[in-house]
């Protein structure tokens, strides 16, 4: 098994994770904070997957409640198009319903403060996504 590179995608900001080299465990990598330029945005990614090497990127995939994939999910998609396309190795998407309120839970269990929390739950949403992916996929 090679790397695999969670992005939890969001508007302002995307959380990134990485998987150790045999697939078990997620560890977080960053919360990227985006320019306002896709261009950049996706030139950054692409100097993330240079870093870390992955053989798979992994997106989260934003569903409604009843499954079905709303105005967040097109953007989603949009943004893998185009880092995908300069990407040479495999791309994936994971329903990512809960994984922000499950990365919250963590951080309130572990009595993080909501200053601090603002700025981890990105990429802890990621590793969730990650973990999930691994998971489910064994």
């Amino acid at each position: 098994m090679q790397r695999i590179l969670a992005l939890d995608v969001g508007d302002k900001r995307i959380g990134v994770a990485v998987s150790d080299l045999l697939g078990v465990t997620a560890q977080p990598v960053e919360t990227y904070h985006r320019v306002g330029s896709q261009k950049k945005d996706v030139a950054y990614i692409i100097e993330l997957t240079k870093r870390y090497a992955p053989c798979k990127l992994l997106f989260g995939l934003p569903r409604n409640m009843d499954g079905s994939y709303g105005e967040q999910a097109e953007k989603v998609r949009h943004f893998a198009q185009l880092v995908v396309s300069e990407f040479d190795g495999e791309h994936d998407f994971y329903d990512e319903r809960l994984t922000t309120m499950a990365a919250r839970r963590v951080l309130l269990d572990a009595d993080v403060s909501r200053s601090k929390q603002k700025k981890v739950i990105d990429k802890l949403a990621a590793v969730v996504i990650l973990q999930g992916y691994m998971d489910s996929n064994r």
